[in-house]
């Protein structure tokens, strides 16, 4: 029986976009059953500030623990779950990986689908040309600053999240659309390392499905979606690589 293989990113799910949500559910519901497999590469949450988020009183936590759900129905199914951190959810850990029956993987993560040799990333450490925020990726991905920043109380640590995304928003809003794109060259030296056939990735929200000539051999990298008005998901079988958009009739979460 053949493997079908989806993937997905840039959901940005949080309590303010409840639509997301509702695209999300029936998702879940209705799509992703038709895979065996689920990788979901990055920002599935606009923000994650800690596994323990999930215990507090403090903080609406509704929409966390409605994903989370969703997520384990489709592991209770025998199917498999795979996370990668993105740049708004990289503090995901163990206790979220045991409420879905997922694995957190660490990019780049390679795979053999459809006989070709694939890469799956996030997308953001191939956008070299944005100095700003690889600076800060740099910091917040450090063990030290994240033991520090989840030692806070979870409100203050919700308090600094909104602070950072503000940062953030006003930040991209003064910068070229080029530099907030991957930088090719950093793409071209990815290929020519890891000798890969393809490489999925998001961040971006510019899907896309480049066709690259580097060395003598012709590969592909397909940018994912982000979701807003339409979700979107990559299908992989044993061979064809189908790009999906779907709508669906949002009702009040």
């Amino acid at each position: 029986m053949a493997t079908i293989t989806h993937c997905i990113a840039d959901l940005h799910l949080c309590q303010s976009r409840p639509d997301l949500f509702v695209l999300f559910k029936h998702y879940m519901k209705e799509i992703a059953p038709q895979s065996n497999q689920l990788y979901v590469l990055g920002d599935l949450f606009e923000a994650w500030i800690g596994d323990d988020c999930l215990l507090s009183d403090n903080i609406n936590t509704k929409i966390y623990l409605d994903t989370i759900s969703l997520f384990k129905d489709y592991s209770n199914q025998n199917r498999k779950l795979f996370f990668m951190h993105g740049n708004r959810d990289f503090l995901l850990g163990s206790d979220f990986e045991k409420r879905t029956g997922g694995k957190l993987l660490t990019e780049p993560y390679f795979i053999t689908l459809a006989n070709k040799k694939i890469a799956f990333m996030h997308g953001d450490s191939l956008c070299s040309d944005d100095l700003a925020y690889q600076e800060f990726k740099s910091m917040v991905r450090n063990p030290q600053w994240q033991k520090e920043f989840l030692a806070l109380p979870i409100e203050k640590r919700a308090e600094i999240a909104g602070e950072l995304r503000e940062k953030s928003k006003n930040a991209q809003a003064e910068k070229s659309n080029e530099i907030m794109d991957v930088n090719q060259q950093s793409v071209i030296d990815f290929f020519s390392t890891h000798k890969i056939d393809c490489l999925i990735h998001g961040h971006t929200h510019r899907q896309a499905n480049h066709q690259l000539d580097i060395e003598g051999r012709s590969v592909n990298r397909i940018v994912l979606s982000d979701w807003d008005k339409k979700g979107f998901y990559l299908s992989i079988d044993e061979t064809n690589v189908s790009e999906n958009y779907f709508c669906y009739e949002v009702m009040k979460y």
